[in-house]
C-alpha cells in the first residue's frame, strides 16, 4: 500500500472510531509504530487529531455534536479545555467533564466501561493519561471550578513544587478518586447522584 493511501485509511479509521491506539494502527497496517507516527503528523499539524497517551483522538471540533456535549456530564458546567477530562468509552463514545474533579467521579461511575481517560497537564497543557497523572487538591489557587478543586500534573515533581508554593496534597489516580469522593460536600448530590 502506498503511504498516501495508508494515511487516508488511517484518517478514515480514526474518524470512524474517534480514538485509536498507535499499536493497533501499526498492527492493522502491518507497519512500524514510527511509520504510523509519521502518517499521523499531518493530521496532528492540521488539528484533526490530538496525541493521547499511546494513541490519538479526533479533536473535539472534528466530531459530531452527538459524540461530545458542550457541557460537563456530571455538573452541566461548560467545558473549559484547559481543565477538561475526557473519557473514551468501550463503545467508542467520548464523554467530557469540566474538570478532573468531575472526571474522577464519572470515571468511578463508569468503571470498566472506560478504556482510556485523558486530562491536561496544568502547566504544560499536554494531554496525559489519567492513570499516570498526579492530582493536586486543597491548594490555595482557585480557578473557579468544582470543589474540591483538582489540578492535574504529568510529573510528580511538578505537582510537589506546585504544592510547596500554593499548598495542597499530591495524589495518585487511585488516591485522588477516593479523596474526591470522601471530600465531596454535596456539590453534585443534587444534580447527579452516584
Amino acid at each position: 500500500m502506498l503511504p498516501a493511501d495508508r494515511r487516508k485509511r488511517v484518517e478514515d479509521l480514526i474518524r470512524s472510531h474517534y480514538s485509536m491506539k498507535i499499536s493497533d494502527l501499526s498492527k492493522k497496517f502491518n507497519v512500524s509504530e514510527m511509520t504510523i507516527h509519521r502518517d499521523l503528523k499531518p493530521l496532528i499539524d492540521e488539528g484533526v487529531v490530538i496525541k493521547t497517551f499511546g494513541g490519538v483522538t479526533l479533536t473535539r471540533d472534528k466530531q459530531s455534536n452527538e459524540t461530545i456535549s458542550e457541557e460537563c456530564v456530571i455538573c452541566k458546567s461548560s467545558i473549559n479545555v484547559r481543565m477538561a477530562y475526557r473519557l473514551i468509552l468501550q463503545n467508542n463514545k467520548i464523554e467530557m467533564t469540566c474538570c478532573a474533579h468531575c472526571g474522577l467521579i464519572r470515571h468511578r461511575q463508569l468503571d470498566s466501561g472506560v478504556i482510556q481517560a485523558i486530562c491536561y497537564d496544568f502547566f504544560r497543557q499536554t494531554t496525559i493519561s489519567a492513570h499516570l497523572t498526579w492530582f493536586v487538591m486543597n491548594s490555595s489557587v482557585h480557578i473557579g471550578c468544582c470543589q474540591p478543586q483538582v489540578l492535574t500534573f504529568e510529573w510528580k515533581e511538578h505537582a510537589e513544587k506546585f504544592v510547596k508554593g500554593f499548598g495542597g496534597n499530591v495524589y495518585s489516580f487511585n488516591q485522588a478518586t477516593e479523596a474526591v469522593l470522601h471530600k465531596m460536600s454535596g456539590c453534585h448530590s443534587k444534580k447527579n447522584r452516584l
